[in-house]
């Protein structure tokens, strides 16, 4: 796993980040709502903030790697393709986010999940659990209203977001 300039894979992460959220995320978007665009993609690349893993012939992850503070980074747009499910490939990259962190000198990494507030998604469910018990904790619960509006109307129902963060100097 690298950070890769090449931004002749914008295009083929951003599909495979859309194509597992749809499915990741189904039933708390309205019709038609992608995670991400090709351009928003290019920019991260472009930051040095994007992650891939890669296989000979195309990208099989990818995960979002920034620093929000002095001591605070923060992965986000986890993806493994879906033949790669249950490989440890997810882990590998949650893995290379927080050693990216911990040789920046940031003494924990965050994460965000969104969740819907009135049921329970089955992915969000797995996902709250792995997050847990590969170390993570949630610290508070975001309000999407006052944190992200411009997503609210994009939303098929009403949504929080839960901030899980992990001691890293441990």
């Amino acid at each position: 796993m690298t950070f890769t300039a090449d931004t002749g894979l914008a295009t083929e992460i951003a599909g495979l980040v859309n194509r597992v959220y749809a499915e990741a995320e189904a039933g708390l978007w309205v019709d038609g709502a992608s995670r991400t665009t090709e351009a928003e993609v290019a920019g991260l690349i472009d930051a040095g903030e994007i992650a891939v893993a890669q296989t000979e012939d195309r990208v099989v992850g990818s995960v979002r790697i920034q620093q929000l503070d002095d001591g605070l980074g923060e992965f986000g747009m986890l993806v493994a393709a879906p033949d790669q499910r249950g490989t440890g490939l997810g882990r590998e990259l949650v893995r290379f986010a927080e050693q990216w962190a911990r040789s920046h000198g940031l003494a924990a990494m965050q994460l965000e999940l969104l969740v819907p507030r009135t049921w329970k998604h089955p992915v969000k469910e797995f996902l709250r659990g792995w997050y847990t018990r590969i170390g993570y904790q949630v610290v508070r619960t975001g309000d999407l209203n006052a944190d992200f509006p411009h997503l609210v109307p994009h939303l098929a129902c009403p949504c929080d977001f839960l901030i899980f963060r992990k001691d890293l100097s441990q």
